[in-house]
């Protein structure tokens, strides 16, 4: 009986651990996975059909990229984001996505290309007219996960666009640590839609006009006004955290941080 290549047993081996990393980033990106949750060797090798070996090597790959954290005892759980590991991410992202976009903005483009961005882009107006027509402050977590979707489709095309692969898969994989933060923050509100609206537009018509400047310009503040929105949402989780431990648990700490009708336990006068 012959036997298979060595080489081929190492392809086979290497596709299965990618396929359970996808497996895993899905989870992650959906949000059935969140910060902190576990993430079993055997529940995964069970759901793909697969050995346990290809998934602790794609875990030991998620962790390198610092998507999940493995503790001495090999337990591994979805990573939990500190303040700065946020800020940190949206640096890179500005770093990589203003010269991607300037790039793609000084060649010429195929009119598809900007149709689907422009797409893309008026999806978010969709977002708005449900959120008006169901009369709720801000997306729900349905909704929110649809949003993250159009919004990640939009920010790949362009990557795309500046024909860096390299760039394309660092970027992609910096908004996936992220969104493992975005997953518990709170919706979107009309206003906040309207302005991403505006936001992509700048952009779209910056690349359709192949003025560079100006489409690097916008990239660089919608950027960093996400940034802005992230860092609050973090402040807002940790004091909220705070009212949980204060307050009992009856109270909407919600309410209480919105209404200002507490003090931060963690301050010090």
């Amino acid at each position: 009986m012959s036997k298979k290549p060595a080489s081929q047993g190492r392809d086979n081996s290497t596709s299965v651990r990618q396929r359970v990393c996808l497996f895993i980033r899905r989870k992650i990106a959906s949000g059935e996975l969140g910060a902190g949750d576990a993430i079993s060797e055997l529940s995964v090798a069970k759901e793909l059909g697969v050995s346990r070996t290809p998934v602790r090597e794609a875990l030991g790959q998620l962790a390198a990229e610092g998507i999940i954290e493995q503790s001495p005892n090999r337990r591994a759980a979805v990573a939990s984001l500190t303040r700065q590991d946020i800020i940190e991410l949206y640096e890179l992202r500005e770093a990589l996505e203003v010269y991607a976009v300037g790039k793609a903005a000084r060649h010429p483009f195929h009119q598809a290309d900007l149709d689907k961005l422009q797409a893309l882009t008026d999806a978010i107006l969709t977002f708005k007219d449900d959120l008006d027509r169901a009369g709720g402050p801000e997306l729900d977590q349905e909704q929110m996960r649809r949003f993250a979707a159009h919004d990640l489709a939009f920010h790949s095309h362009l990557m795309r666009l500046a024909a860096n692969a390299r760039i394309l898969k660092v970027v992609n994989e910096t908004r996936l640590l992220i969104r493992i933060f975005a997953i518990r923050r709170h919706g979107h509100t009309g206003a906040l839609l309207e302005d991403i609206h505006r936001r992509h537009s700048e952009v779209v018509r910056a690349i359709a006009e192949q003025n560079p400047e100006r489409a690097m310009r916008a990239m660089a503040e919608h950027i960093q006004l996400s940034l802005r929105e992230r860092l609050d949402d973090f402040d807002h989780g940790e004091i909220e955290s705070s009212l949980r431990e204060t307050f009992p648990s009856s109270l909407d700490t919600r309410s209480l941080l919105l209404t200002g009708n507490f003090r931060d336990s963690r301050r010090t006068d």
